[in-house]
């Protein structure tokens, strides 16, 4: 027994080419697509991140036209180059020629100026300090710790007497204090230089690192008395304090 199945017509196109139609749906079907590409922002300022290396070449070739080298800066106003720039000293706030200054105000006992000390630093302590280090080590003592600790504790302890003789008017402030201390540490530093050819032992060593302690102890007052407010009628007791400041650090070098 045979079943009939009913089998569509076959329509071929008018141009009578069947294989036309196959063709066509084998091309569109074969036709590749194009990968995944990231959108690229229209605002970015890195070429880099637009993933096109054309586009990092031309900005490079643009900054290299309109930018200048990299060491120059690109915002308006800004320095061109490092000319312009400040010293270093300065700006860590090293002035050598102050520093001059004030340390050949210091070699005259009888005619300091106190003028020059208004403008107080810390460089030309520090560097006085080093060098009554350097001194003593090279004498065999190694007192960096000491010094530094006494300096510390002696302009706390003029700080101190000065106002509280001083009273209402006092105006000294520590700063300006442990550069006067500072500076006058000169004679001590001649002193730590010279001891290192004078014998040891003797009163002369004695004679001499008592020469040394008044001057500093008069260049000390005077500054302390002229920078400062109402400190003129207690001009010995300061004094009396500055010598002991002094005696102390002059006991380092010649014992």
């Amino acid at each position: 027994m045979t079943k009939d199945f009913a089998v569509p017509p076959v329509v071929f196109p008018s141009g009578g080419n069947p294989s036309a139609v196959g063709s066509n749906n084998i091309q569109q079907r074969r036709v590749a697509t194009a990968p995944f590409q990231p959108p690229r922002s229209s605002t970015s300022s890195i070429p880099f991140m637009s993933f096109d290396i054309g586009s990092a070449a031309a900005a490079s070739s643009s900054s290299s036209l309109f930018g200048g080298p990299i060491g120059s800066s690109s915002i308006p106003g800004g320095s061109a180059s490092f000319e312009d720039e400040e010293p270093l000293l300065d700006e860590l706030g090293i002035h050598p020629d102050q520093i001059w200054r004030k340390t050949k105000s210091i070699l005259n006992p009888f005619r300091s100026n106190p003028a020059v000390h208004k403008d107080s630093d810390l460089s030309g302590p520090i560097l006085l300090y080093m060098s009554l280090c350097l001194f003593q080590l090279l004498a065999g003592k190694i007192q960096f710790g000491v010094i530094l600790g006494w300096i510390v504790v002696s302009s706390i302890f003029l700080y101190i007497v000065f106002n509280m003789l001083a009273g209402r008017n006092g105006n000294l402030d520590l700063h300006r204090c442990t550069s006067v201390i500072g500076y006058c540490m000169l004679p001590v530093v001649i002193l730590s230089a010279a001891s290192l050819f004078v014998p040891q032992g003797g009163s002369f060593r004695i004679a001499v690192a008592a020469v040394f302690v008044l001057w500093a102890t008069r260049v000390c007052t005077g500054l302390m008395v002229a920078l400062a407010d109402g400190g003129d009628e207690h001009r010995g007791l300061i004094a009396y304090a500055c010598f002991l400041i002094y005696t102390l650090f002059s006991l380092l070098v010649i014992f």
